[in-house]
């Protein structure tokens, strides 16, 4: 897709409509379009062309030398100046879908969530209007499409950017409604639906969850979200269902071209030892201890390093094998729970008491070494 977006740029400085309409030189206001257009030195023609648009507002070349200082405002990285130019050009030509654009470019580079959103929905609605025009020809077809692409893509990378929960999910939620097949929206997705969790909406996210899994099965960031979802909702065959099925789609999804090799790598193992983890948890809160024991067994060389997760699979799988222990009179297995809690009892975090009075009830079931 990046490819893709190179050449929409390409395009429209081939394409883009940088000519001002027919003029007669012989009046004022076309005298100095040519006098503009004759101009070689940069810093001469912007002078020109600000003077231009004080001194003939409502000429017909007006749209023109504002689209042109918009361009200048824009390199200059004038941002704010090459919004206003846009926005004066539009007024002339409601059309240009370079001005547009280059608003949209502007917002970018301002890291303005709401810029971004206005100018990319703009963007769209006249890259549209353009494709279906009976009078464009192939190559402006195929341009307007790849910009209109590119304004999804825009809204996307203002999401990863924004650290704004709401306007994460205003972003994400504006592409959604413009067009729910968009590429962009399944790697948004995940982290829309942590925004929402965030600014107090986690049942909605709940439920979003499971209708984009349908739309998007193999969509691991909302795998992962809706597995935890159920877990904090206590809802134990949901949490299995949906951590096995992260398991399964980790296992087997062939790394995205924009990721490289070791951060898929490492995505994976993270999302798997998660996915194990949770798998644990609901086997031993079903009392299914055996099961609980192989998926935190199989989490535990995954979460190694992962300082938060580590000691509660250990106090976990501690729990698992005590209970197991207890049940077959199995001292091995008796051990091996005493040296999960031992391990977790000596680690900081929120188990780390529950941990430690384990260890004792271990300690007094295995009773003196003979």
């Amino acid at each position: 897709m990046r490819r893709g977006i190179l050449v929409a740029v390409l395009l429209m400085a081939a394409t883009g409509r940088c000519w001002p309409q027919a003029f007669d030189p012989n009046t004022p206001d076309g005298a100095m379009v040519a006098q503009i257009q004759s101009e070689s030195d940069a810093a001469h023609k912007q002078a020109l062309l600000e003077e231009f648009v004080e001194k003939f507002p409502t000429s017909k070349q007006a749209g023109w030398a504002w689209g042109q200082l918009q361009g200048v405002y824009l390199q200059a990285q004038q941002y704010d100046k090459a919004l206003a130019a846009g926005e004066k050009s539009l007024q002339s030509n409601p059309d240009s879908t370079e001005a547009a654009y280059n608003n949209l470019k502007a917002a970018e580079a301002k890291n303005d969530p709401d810029g971004v959103m206005k100018w990319s929905a703009e963007t769209s609605k006249l890259t549209r209007k353009e494709a279906a025009s009976p009078t464009a020809d192939k190559a402006r077809v195929d341009y307007a499409k790849q910009v209109d692409t590119y304004t999804e893509y825009s809204v996307y990378a203002m999401s990863l950017k924004t650290t704004d929960p709401a306007k994460i999910v205003v972003l994400v939620s504006s592409l959604e409604q413009r067009n729910p097949q968009s590429p962009y929206l399944s790697k948004a997705y995940g982290r829309y639906l942590n925004a929402l969790r965030q600014t107090g909406q986690g049942d909605k996210a709940g439920t979003e969850a499971e209708q984009e899994l349908q739309r998007d099965p193999s969509n691991e960031d909302v795998l992962l979200f809706a597995a935890d979802y159920n877990r904090e909702k206590k809802d134990l065959a949901k949490t299995l269902t949906y951590s096995q099925k992260l398991i399964e789609v980790m296992q087997t999804k062939p790394k995205p071209e924009e990721v490289s090799d070791a951060d898929w790598e490492k995505k994976k193992q993270t999302m798997m030892g998660v996915a194990y983890w949770m798998q644990g948890i609901s086997y031993n809160g079903q009392q299914q201890y055996g099961q609980a024991d192989k998926a935190l067994r199989q989490a535990l060389p995954l979460v190694k390093g992962d300082d938060q997760l580590l000691p509660v699979v250990l106090f976990q799988l501690g729990v698992a094998d005590f209970e197991l222990g207890k049940t077959s009179k199995n001292r091995a297995m008796l051990q091996d729970a005493l040296k999960f809690s031992q391990q977790s009892a000596a680690m900081k975090s929120p188990v780390q008491t529950d941990a430690a009075n384990n260890v004792k009830t271990i300690s007094r079931a295995l009773g003196p070494r003979k």
